[in-house]
């Protein structure tokens, strides 16, 4: 898989992506990263990429022309790889959130073009021309696309054969299922008074996945109770969060 983000700080994107798991999946060859600076397409002496927004109002909006071509070249890039029409996903507030399903999608692609805006935004002309997709992390804002954009590379490379050590790791993550992931215990057996459940240390196996299951499911129905509404149950799992619920009144 490649990787192309547009960015205005490429060595934020490198040094950051070079750490864990994304890092090692570099080293191992799983993936590459490029990154493309509008300023390198700005045709000023001053390599600018920004200007005040037309209608007044506060902050400076990236410039069209610079980011359009940035965007054009790490297109380019990845057809000439062999990535046929590569999507351009665009990190925004205003996008559609990102969810497992989504991630999953992207991470099959062979290649993917990130940008990360800065200022009040982007000339709204590019995102009409050029982006495919545009999507947030959560309902919250910060100063640019950089950080989601790592975020979002990290839940793709995740997810790439080879990626992890254990590769068991990434089918039991939250959401993988349309659950949150169960509660997690490891050494020492007791910890200020409270001790790991004893079926952990059973080691039936079946007992152990059942348990798994059940809290996963009633930590669903405390947290999270859209996911189990979208996602629905079998006639075992109602069973197993009904058991959860008596438990908790108890």
């Amino acid at each position: 898989m490649r990787i192309e983000v547009v960015t205005l700080f490429p060595a934020l994107v490198e040094t950051v992506s070079a750490f864990g798991v994304t890092g090692r999946a570099r080293e191992r060859g799983l993936w590459t990263l490029s990154t493309r600076n509008p300023r390198d397409f700005a045709t000023d002496r001053h390599r600018t990429v920004d200007d005040r927004p037309y209608g007044g109002g506060p902050g400076m909006v990236m410039l069209a022309e610079p980011l359009e071509k940035a965007i054009g070249a790490a297109r380019d890039a990845l057809i000439a790889e062999g990535a046929a029409a590569p999507r351009v996903v665009y990190m925004s507030p205003q996008g559609e959130v990102v969810t497992h399903r989504r991630v999953v999608e992207l991470s099959a692609q062979p290649g993917v073009v990130i940008v990360a805006g800065r200022y009040e935004g982007v000339d709204e002309r590019v995102l009409e021309r050029v982006v495919d997709l545009e999507l947030t992390i959560g309902d919250f804002v910060v100063s640019g696309g950089e950080m989601p954009a790592l975020l979002l590379i990290e839940a793709m490379v995740r997810l790439l054969p080879g990626a992890l050590n254990d590769a068991q790791s990434s089918a039991q993550d939250s959401f993988v299922g349309g659950l949150l992931d169960c509660q997690h215990y490891t050494r020492p057996e007791v910890y200020e008074g409270r001790a790991v459940p004893e079926v952990l240390l059973s080691g039936n196996h079946a007992e152990i996945a059942r348990w798994r299951l059940k809290q996963a499911l009633g930590r669903t129905w405390l947290r999270r109770p859209e996911l189990l509404a979208a996602r629905g149950m079998s006639r075992e799992e109602a069973k197993l969060l009904d058991e959860f619920k008596s438990e908790q009144e108890q």
